[in-house]
């Protein structure tokens, strides 16, 4: 079996992607399809590159049982449009700078993660960098959410 490439994207990589990732990777651990996915995360800007995921986040997540350690920086590149079957993006702004430099024909890769949640489908992860501690724990649960109907999407492709 081929394995998924999925890639979380927001602006900088150091928030909300860097949390996708690590809350999809311990998700499909706990379902025994950690074998079964490539994923990792970037940023449609180059802010942040080389840098760990934010403190605050890090935090958040640790608090819940995820690990964002080891997590680096990056941007996005055109070559991410070959290398994963699903780019998905936590923001409306985040998933039209993805389809402005996504190549022709590799348009249907790229959505928005939420569309795989239940409770907050047709929302948007809001970027939680200017705000409090709350901001953080509100995007988990997000994640969180939208972690479980990716991982059904994923047993549902690998079926």
């Amino acid at each position: 079996m081929n394995k998924l490439g999925i890639l979380f994207v927001c602006m900088g990589n150091i928030c909300r992607s860097p949390t996708a990732e690590g809350v999809v990777r311990k998700t499909l651990r706990d379902a025994g399809m950690a074998d079964r996915v490539h994923l990792d995360s970037a940023g449609t800007h180059g802010y942040h590159v080389g840098s760990a995921p934010d403190p605050r986040a890090s935090e958040a997540a640790a608090e819940r049982g995820y690990d964002l350690s080891g997590l680096v920086g990056r941007q996005v590149t055109a070559g991410d449009f070959q290398k994963f079957d699903l780019i998905l993006a936590m923001d409306r702004d985040n998933l039209v700078n993805l389809l402005r430099i996504c190549p022709r024909g590799m348009e249907n890769k790229v959505r928005l993660f939420l569309s795989f949640a239940r409770y907050y489908t047709g929302q948007e992860v809001p970027d939680p960098y200017y705000g409090g501690q709350d901001g953080f724990a509100r995007v988990l649960d997000m994640v969180e959410d939208a972690a479980e109907g990716l991982v059904e999407e994923i047993r549902r492709r690998q079926a």
